[in-house]
């Protein structure tokens, strides 16, 4: 019987339990438990009202609730954070998660958490430890090497490093310890914002420092600070520009005065990196980026820096220097707020090792970086050979990749690109259908084009694309 007024259909309209009692629910319970499928079936005969209500309903709707209950439920319980291929040649992507872990991480992690360990327990002694003690010793071996020469009746320092659960955490951290309410001095030219709305000054603000400012947004000199400096300065902060470049008529001191004029006046140097290399850049064509052996070398007493990023290991973040100082910050009790967990020291430690081992192309984001680009335009060619839809055009050009996540701001790789058109979409659009593809793919529109780089997608992964466009 044909059905076409409203009253009709909210009259037959199943209840829940009739609805939870139909024979293609049946397995659902048995699968996902009755609590799951019942509220499954609640939003589909709510959405039903709904679409009643607004002539949306019909004979065939009301046939297929059961199945509508089953999607909805597949829906309700899939993961919110997805596996997602990055063909967009950014291999810092703070939007896709940064860094992508090494596989010796992710089974260091699986090993670790999938049971109970020595997070905070002496194995030796049978007494409480410390759980920054299982990258320490990892810091300590790649770090104490690069430190700078001592001041004059000095011992040689040697570094310590404690981890936070990110860079600002780490920037705060080091504020609050070393000059709460006392002055720190910083050029204008570094009172940087990156992503997320982190602001230094609004840092130092919460870490209870007072700012102070110096010299001009393009040109600060070392005399500024040392004019600056009074009885309430208690450091000297340096903020490396990491997302953005000053060019022209600039200046700002080299880091050896800054070492210099904090050893003479007896004042600790604190340096931001922000992305923190343990790599040197320069072996891929990358100038201008330091590592944080080049800070330590200098002579700079405490340095912070990320682990998501250049780093390529998990969200944390690191400080690095004076033994003395770090000890002053473990001791701080915003440390304990501000610590990471057993899956971030289990994914550091792997990663550090990989350093320590210099097995940098098992961590990904150095394979990636490394990655030149005839080995990328042959990946390319090959899939490119097999996308065989008479809809897609395929054309292999030249491009650009780039580090991101607040690095190198300026620093470009030499890539191949495939740059696809299709007569039935635009470019938004085909961009819009690889994003919703499973898994989803993410991509670069560029001059009416879809441009897919390869860099930053891993060679496993080449399948899901040729799977995505076989459905265009």
């Amino acid at each position: 019987m044909k059905v076409d007024s409203k009253s009709d259909l909210y009259r037959r309209l199943p209840s829940v339990d009739e609805l939870l009692h139909d024979t293609q629910l049946s397995q659902l319970i048995a699968q996902e438990g009755k609590v799951a499928v019942t509220n499954a079936v609640r939003t589909v005969i709510n959405r039903s009202r709904e679409q009643i209500a607004r002539g949306e309903f019909d004979e065939q709707t009301l046939s297929d609730l059961a199945t509508e209950v089953v999607e909805e439920l597949q829906q309700s319980l899939k993961h919110s954070l997805r596996t997602i291929i990055n063909a967009t040649g950014v291999i810092l992507h703070t939007n896709l998660g940064r860094a992508p872990l090494a596989p010796a991480a992710l089974d260091h992690i699986q090993n670790t958490a999938g049971g109970y360990s020595n997070l905070e327990f002496d194995i030796e002694s049978g007494a409480r430890g410390k759980r920054d003690v299982h990258v320490d010793h990892l810091f300590a071996k790649l770090l104490n090497a690069h430190v700078g020469t001592p001041a004059p009746g000095s011992p040689s320092p040697q570094v310590s490093t404690i981890v936070v659960n990110n860079n600002a955490a780490a920037v705060l951290l080091a504020l609050n310890t070393l000059a709460d309410g006392a002055e720190v001095i910083v050029s204008r030219g570094e009172l940087v914002e990156i992503g997320g709305s982190f602001r230094i000054p609004e840092i130092m603000a919460k870490s209870q420092a007072i700012l102070r400012e110096v010299g001009t947004t393009n040109r600060t000199a070392i005399g500024d600070y040392e004019s600056a400096i009074n009885e309430k300065t208690k450091l000297l902060l340096r903020v490396h520009r990491s997302n953005f470049e000053i060019t022209g008529f600039t200046d700002r001191p080299r880091l050896d005065e800054l070492v210099s004029l904090s050893r003479r006046r007896n004042i600790p140097l604190v340096e931001d990196l922000g992305s923190g290399s343990l790599f040197d850049l320069r072996t891929v064509c990358v100038n201008g980026e330091p590592t944080v052996f080049d800070s330590l070398h200098a002579g700079v007493d405490v340095v912070t820096y990320s682990g998501d990023k250049l780093l390529g290991g998990p969200q944390a973040g690191i400080l690095s220097g004076r033994a003395d100082l770090v000890a002053k910050m473990r001791a701080n009790s915003l440390f304990r707020a501000l610590r990471v967990d057993k899956l971030t020291y289990a994914a550091l430690e792997a990663t550090l090792l990989a350093y320590v081992k210099h097995d940098h192309d098992s961590i990904p984001v150095l394979r990636m970086m490394r990655l030149s680009k005839d080995a990328i335009t042959a990946r390319a060619h090959e899939i490119a050979k097999k996308i065989r839809s008479p809809k897609i055009a395929v054309d292999l050009i030249d491009g650009e990749s780039v580090i991101g996540g607040g690095a190198a701001p300026s620093a470009v790789l030499p890539t191949c690109l495939l740059a696809i058109t299709s007569v039935d979409f635009s470019a938004d659009e085909l961009a819009e259908r690889l994003r919703k593809s499973d898994p989803p793919i993410t991509s670069r529109v560029q001059e009416d084009r879809v441009l897919l780089d390869l860099r930053t997608v891993f060679p496993a992964q080449d399948g899901f694309i040729l799977d995505a466009f076989a459905k265009f």
